[in-house]
């Protein structure tokens, strides 16, 4: 079991898209992996991946090109065994770039609570390093804020 489980409630579905959000921030892809089912499907931007080996595959890669990567997700739906959130990241490229990038993502998930379908778009922002706003893990301060449309 990886509670909370569905049927989500409010309570329940905010605190799957924090749990989402804490693993996340661990740049860890072997622990974020772990929450999908063995056989979960994604769609990330344009990839799309199948299973935990690839999930984990897939997130080495991204976090090797996004450097200093910082998420915050926000609820926008849920309902039984599925939960919408909008999120926003920030990170730089090996140039020194930095990207504020902004999305949706669509999460189905099994009885036992885990994700076994995740659909995210994506789309992204260059911003100078004075325009970041995100950094590290949410402090406990910020939990439950609402993250900002632009």
């Amino acid at each position: 079991m990886r509670p909370p489980v569905p049927p989500f409630t409010e309570e329940t579905a905010r605190q799957k898209v924090q749990a989402a959000e804490d693993a996340w921030n661990t740049r860890d892809p072997d622990k974020v992996a772990a929450a999908y089912t063995a056989d979960s499907v994604w769609r990330n931007r344009d990839t799309f991946v199948t299973g935990r080996d690839e999930i984990a595959a897939f997130l080495r890669g991204k976090w090797d090109r996004e450097l200093e990567y910082a998420l915050r997700k926000d609820l926008w739906a849920y309902s039984g065994n599925r939960i919408a959130v909008r999120f926003q990241y920030e990170s730089r490229d090996a140039s020194g770039q930095w990207w504020r990038s902004y999305g949706n993502e669509q999460w189905e998930f099994d009885e036992e609570g885990y994700m076994r379908r995740r659909e995210a778009s994506i789309n992204d922002l260059a911003i100078s390093e004075s325009e970041r706003r995100i950094f590290g893990t949410r402090p406990e301060s910020e939990r439950g804020d609402a993250i900002p449309l632009r």
